[in-house]
C-alpha cells in the first residue's frame, strides 16, 4: 500500500529530539524498510538534527519535511495567527503546520493516510472530502465528549489505541470493531539488565550502599514527582533511601529549569542529599542510569493512557511501584505494587518501606517483570501495528 503519516507537527521524525510518540513511529518505520511492506512518506517538522540519519536512505521510507521556523515560515505563522479562528481544531502553530502539509498531500494520491495522535486532522481532511483516514490514539483525545467526536469516529476506517483503556474511551462514542488495540513496544536490547553499565553510582552522589528509588520521565504536576518527593520525606529517618529523578520539564531541555522543577527542588531542601536530579538523559543512555536503581516508582496522577516508562522499568527488571491510573494495570498485571491515588503520599512511602524490607520481594518482582516485558518488543510492536492495517 501507498500510505501518508501525518504527525502533529511538535517534534521532528526520526525522533532525533526525543518523543514517545516519535520513537514509536521510529519503531514501525524500520520495521517497514527491513521487511519493504508498504510505501510510506512521513510529514514531518524540519530540524537539523536530522540531517545525514541513515533512516533517510531508506528506499520504503520517505521523509517529508516541513520547516516552521525559518525566516518566512515565522512571518507566514505570524500573519496566520492573525486570521486564525478560535472555531478551529487546534492552535495557530498546529493549524499552520497542517496547512503547510496538506499543501503537497493534496497533490499526491495515497491508499490511507495514517493519522498520529491527531483526531483534528482527521475532521480537517473529512471536511475536505478525504476517506481511508486511519488513526493512531496514544492518548485520551476521542470519547463522548472531544469536539466533533461523531463526524471524527465516522471519517475513520481504523482507530488505533495503545491500550485497552483508550479503547474504551472511544467506545463510548460507539462500540465498533473498527477500534483495536495494539501494546506499544520498546527496544528491549537496548533495554536490558544485562548491558553493561557506563556510568557508577559514585559519579552521581550515591554510594553502593544506598537503596536507590528511581523515577524516569517527564517533570510535570501530573506525573505524581511532586508527591513521591513527599514520601521521601515522610521517609528521611532512612538515610540509605534515596531518590534518582531523571528527566525535564520537556523531551531535551536539558539546561533550562522551569518553576515546576525550581519548586520541587525548593521542596527537597530539607534532604537534597537523599535526592539527585539528573535532568534530561538521552535516550539511549536511559537504561544506564535505571541499573543504578534498586526499584522503579512511577506515580502518575494522571489517566496515564500507556505509560512507556513503566515497561521500561519492567525490561531492566526494576521491582515497580506505580498507581491505578488509566492504561498502567493493565501494562504491569499481578507484576507491580500498584497504589490508589487517594492518599497517594502514604501509599507511596508505605511501598516504598515494603520493598526496602523484603529484598525476597524485590527479587520476585524483578523476574516476573523481566518475564512480562517480552509482550512489548518493538519487534511485536511493529508486527501488529501494520497488521492492523493491512486488515482493513
Amino acid at each position: 500500500m501507498k500510505i501518508a503519516i501525518l504527525t502533529c507537527g511538535m517534534l521532528p521524525i526520526p525522533a532525533v529530539q526525543g518523543g514517545a510518540v516519535e520513537n514509536l513511529i521510529d519503531f514501525y518505520l524500520e520495521y517497514n524498510n527491513r521487511m519493504k511492506l508498504h510505501d510510506i512518506t512521513i510529514y514531518s517538522p524540519w530540524n537539523s538534527k536530522v540531517e545525514m540519519h541513515p533512516a533517510l536512505s531508506s528506499d520504503v521510507n520517505h521523509y517529508h519535511y516541513i520547516n516552521v521556523d525559518n525566516l518566512k515560515a515565522r512571518i507566514e505563522r505570524r500573519i496566520f495567527k492573525f486570521f486564525h479562528s478560535s472555531k478551529d481544531y487546534y492552535n495557530y502553530f498546529i493549524e499552520y503546520y497542517f496547512e503547510r502539509v496538506y499543501s503537497d498531500l493534496k497533490k499526491k494520491n495515497y491508499d490511507y493516510l495514517l493519522l498520529e495522535n491527531c483526531p483534528g486532522y482527521a475532521y480537517k481532511l473529512s471536511q475536505r472530502g478525504y476517506r481511508n483516514l486511519i488513526l493512531h490514539l496514544h492518548n485520551d483525545l476521542l470519547n463522548s465528549t472531544s469536539k466533533y467526536h461523531e463526524i471524527v469516529f465516522r471519517s475513520l476506517s481504523r482507530i488505533i489505541t495503545v491500550s485497552d483503556f483508550v479503547k474504551e474511551r472511544v467506545s463510548t462514542i460507539q462500540p465498533d470493531d473498527k477500534i483495536k488495540t495494539v501494546l506499544n513496544g520498546i527496544d528491549l536490547t537496548l533495554f536490558s539488565p544485562q548491558n553493561s553499565s557506563l556510568i557508577s553510582r559514585e559519579k552521581i552522589g550515591f554510594t553502593k550502599e544506598d537503596f536507590i528509588v528511581v523515577y524516569s520521565g517527564r517533570i510535570n504536576k501530573d506525573k505524581g514527582i511532586s508527591e513521591l518527593i513527599d514520601a521521601l520525606l515522610q521517609l528521611k529517618a532512612l538515610p540509605k533511601i534515596k531518590l534518582m529523578v531523571m528527566g525535564s520539564s520537556f523531551f531535551d531541555n536539558a539546561n533550562n529549569e522551569d518553576t515546576f522543577i525550581c519548586s520541587l527542588k525548593e521542596k527537597a531542601k530539607s534532604i537534597d542529599e537523599k535526592i539527585v536530579f539528573t535532568g534530561f538523559i538521552p535516550y539511549n543512555n536511559v537504561p544506564y542510569y535505571l541499573q543504578l536503581a534498586d526499584i522503579a516508582v512511577l506515580p502518575s496522577m494522571w489517566e496515564e493512557p500507556f505509560g512507556l516508562t513503566v515497561v521500561e522499568a519492567m525490561a531492566m527488571g526494576l521491582p515497580l511501584i506505580t498507581t491505578r491510573s488509566g492504561g498502567i494495570p493493565e501494562i504491569c498485571k499481578g507484576i507491580a505494587t500498584i497504589v490508589e491515588k487517594s492518599n497517594i503520599v502514604n501509599n507511596l512511602s508505605i511501598a516504598i518501606l515494603d520493598l526496602y524490607k523484603h529484598p525476597e520481594k524485590r527479587q520476585q518482582m524483578s523476574n516476573a517483570g523481566l518475564e512480562r516485558a517480552k509482550l512489548f518488543d518493538k519487534e511485536k510492536y511493529a508486527k501488529d501495528y501494520f497488521a492492523a492495517i493491512e486488515d482493513l
